[in-house]
């Protein structure tokens, strides 16, 4: 499969898929719908270690870039991922250069970085997993409150930094807006247009988390990185229609 960092490389888009529901079946079924990357959520969704370690195969056999959103922006747990074989980490709520070169540091090893060698499940992947890890995993801190937009050139400059990730609901709440539905509101629109543009100064890649219907928007505003489907909503909204349909009269 070819990396995050080369598509970017090259000037391409990457689409994604995000997983809340912790099944390495449904990981392996969402990475073979052809999404670049597949994101496993351990902040938000349901997922322990143990089922993030089957997701990350899971999502490997699929054929897509394995990412993973980590509770917090501790070393810990981003380490944890890493070995469990993530390509790359989405951390939450960095909003300082300070908070920005611990994600960076706690993702690269020495000299670089602090992070611990012990690539357990990683490791055998890799003809040389040290040389690997330093040219392939990436590093993507979030990007929602005022917070982290008033520190935008500080965070971005940070070396190391890959990609940002826009969490909107949280970048909405911090406005002072409701979680949603809020393109249009010039707070929110001039908030994503700083972001884009700053990356653009700092030659970091921008993402966002999103929907298929609001992915031409986003394309449009500049972001590179965009998650388009959820498991979770998907499986609603697929289920209700099938409902929906069996219940219409024949």
């Amino acid at each position: 499969m070819t990396g995050l960092r080369e598509t970017w490389a090259a000037g391409g888009e990457t689409l994604g898929g995000w997983l809340s529901i912790p099944s390495s079946v449904s990981a392996e079924a969402t990475a073979r719908q052809g999404f670049t990357y597949v994101c496993v959520d351990a902040q938000h969704g349901v997922v322990d270690y143990q089922a993030a370690v089957s997701m990350i195969q899971g999502i490997e056999l699929g054929g897509s870039v394995p990412i993973v959103r980590v509770p917090w922006n501790e070393p810990g747990i981003i380490g944890m991922m890493l070995d469990a074989g993530a390509h790359g980490v989405i951390v939450p709520m960095v909003n300082t250069r300070s908070e920005a070169e611990a994600v960076v540091r706690a993702c690269r090893y020495a000299p670089v970085g602090s992070r611990s060698y012990g690539p357990t499940v990683a490791g055998p992947r890799h003809a040389d997993y040290v040389a690997w890890a330093s040219t392939s995993i990436v590093v993507i801190p979030m990007i929602e409150t005022v917070e982290a937009l008033g520190n935008l050139d500080e965070i971005l400059s940070v070396p190391g930094v890959d990609a940002v990730y826009v969490g909107p609901a949280d970048l909405s709440l911090s406005l002072g807006l409701a979680p949603s539905g809020n393109d249009g509101m010039p707070a929110f629109d001039d908030a994503l247009t700083a972001i884009v543009a700053a990356c653009g100064r700092h030659g970091v890649v921008p993402g966002i988390h999103a929907s298929g219907a609001l992915a031409a928007r986003r394309r449009s505003q500049g972001f590179r990185m965009i998650t388009v489907a959820m498991d979770l909503p998907a499986m609603r909204s697929g289920m209700a229609a099938e409902l929906a349909i069996g219940r219409a009269p024949s």
